[in-house]
């Protein structure tokens, strides 16, 4: 099972283009086109509306029963519902967890736990030990969860005969037949932009069937947990870059079920995220190109801004001159792997002074006010200027930085794959999981 959580079908086509090569005459067909059945519909039970948070979406797909925003595999009423994973561990097959995100954020711990609230994150990484363990890999991030002044839970993993792992390249160094623990971050894994594996989940996930693969078969949930945040941030960069990590690994996931052919892949989206569009502002172009050659994230570019300030900062007081050096745009556009225009030189060159001036505003403001606000951020005000730099150049648009109600599209192959075609909820999906591992 996948999940790419946060992907609407305006991210497979929007990829579609970011992926075509701009020598060739034809579009070329992507992953996704290859094996696309339907759609499905995302929508919470009643009392949450029709807009779904990724916990209520994950129990859908985890349990096939709809329950409110922020719950994790309970109820209405908060009770515990068993969980496709769970029912294959019953059944006595191995199975596993792999996601960019903490291994027990939104949609892992629904496969995995049960919580009347996502955001109780140190209850949720207990109850991995505390409600009985649960899978038989574990990739992602947690460091900040799992090794607690109050408690180690890695150390009662690796009492419970777990090998633990913190780093990509001890990936080859596991043992066979033995469970695993790899977290790999304090919470998430670094955007796919910024990570020293740009295309991270393919290696997790060939390492996690490697371990999983036995006799009776195995349940894994696979995550691309970071194309939403993109969503959430209306970075279209993030999003397409994490795209491109889910595409990677879809094109492994294509070669091992060619090679296992009783092996059934589903691919679905919990919700679409941030109302994102291929066009705007009744401009009728999307221009992906610069999104292609980036390096780095705009968060870590943002970072590396203020980094130079400071630098020019202590260059002007070592002068001892009063005049500040301006960043230079050249320094900006190596950054980001594109010329800058004058224009939106200057546009980075205001945000500083605007930063100023806001901070002054903010600190006049009564104390109910500054309550209801977050104060002035120099890294997010470099942020937004640079995703203003960025939506322009491609002519990208965005609606909201939450979640819409629309339907997400549905992917599958391999065995018994035709079953997921058509229109069909969520619960569906789990419900024909369930099924097919015989309940």
């Amino acid at each position: 099972m996948v999940v790419a959580d946060g992907m609407g079908p305006a991210y497979t086509s929007a990829y579609r283009y970011f992926n075509d090569d701009p020598t060739t005459v034809e579009i070329e067909q992507t992953v996704f086109e290859r094996h696309l059945k339907g759609l499905s519909s995302t929508y919470p039970e009643a009392i949450s509306g029709y807009v779904t948070d990724s916990a209520a979406a994950a129990t859908a797909l985890a349990t096939g029963i709809k329950t409110y925003n922020g719950a994790i595999s309970v109820d209405v009423d908060k009770k515990p519902l068993l969980t496709v994973l769970q029912w294959a561990k019953q059944q006595g097959k191995k199975t596993g967890v792999v996601v960019t995100s903490r291994i027990n954020h939104a949609t892992p711990a629904s496969y995995l736990s049960h919580n009347e609230s996502r955001k109780n994150y140190n209850e949720l990484a207990n109850s991995y030990i505390d409600n009985g363990i649960q899978a038989d890999v574990y990739f992602g991030g947690g460091w900040k969860n799992y090794i607690r002044d109050d408690r180690n839970i890695v150390a009662e993993f690796t009492q419970a005969g777990f090998q633990y792992i913190d780093r990509y390249s001890q990936l080859n160094t596991l043992k066979a037949n033995q469970p695993v623990l790899g977290l790999f971050a304090k919470t998430s894994l670094p955007w796919a932009l910024d990570d020293s594996n740009k295309h991270r989940l393919t290696p997790l996930t060939q390492t996690a069937i490697k371990q999983l693969t036995n006799q009776a078969g195995f349940f894994m949930l696979v995550e691309a947990s970071q194309i939403d945040w993109g969503g959430h941030d209306n970075d279209i960069a993030a999003a397409m870059h994490e795209m491109d990590d889910l595409a990677n690994v879809m094109l492994y996931l294509e070669s091992f079920v060619a090679q296992n052919p009783d092996t059934l892949v589903v691919l679905t989206a919990d919700h679409s995220t941030g109302g994102f569009t291929l066009a705007a502002n009744k401009d009728y172009r999307w221009e992906p190109q610069v999104l292609r050659s980036m390096k780095h994230s705009i968060t870590t570019i943002a970072e590396k801004i203020i980094a130079q300030d400071k630098l020019n900062d202590a260059a002007s007081h070592q002068a001892n001159t009063q005049l500040k050096r301006p960043i230079k745009g050249d320094q900006i556009s190596q950054w980001l792997n594109f010329p800058l225009s004058t224009t939106e030189i200057e546009q980075l060159q205001q945000v500083e002074p605007l930063f100023h001036a806001q901070t002054q505003h903010y600190a006049l403001l009564d104390k109910r006010l500054k309550e209801q606000q977050s104060p002035p951020s120099l890294k997010n005000s470099y942020r937004r200027a640079l995703l203003s730099i960025i939506d322009k150049r491609t002519n990208t648009g965005w609606t909201t930085s939450g979640h819409t109600a629309i339907d997400v599209p549905v992917f599958a192959f391999g065995k018994h794959s035709e079953q997921f075609s058509g229109q069909l909820d969520n619960t569906d999906i789990a419900n024909k999981i369930f099924s097919l591992l015989g309940k």
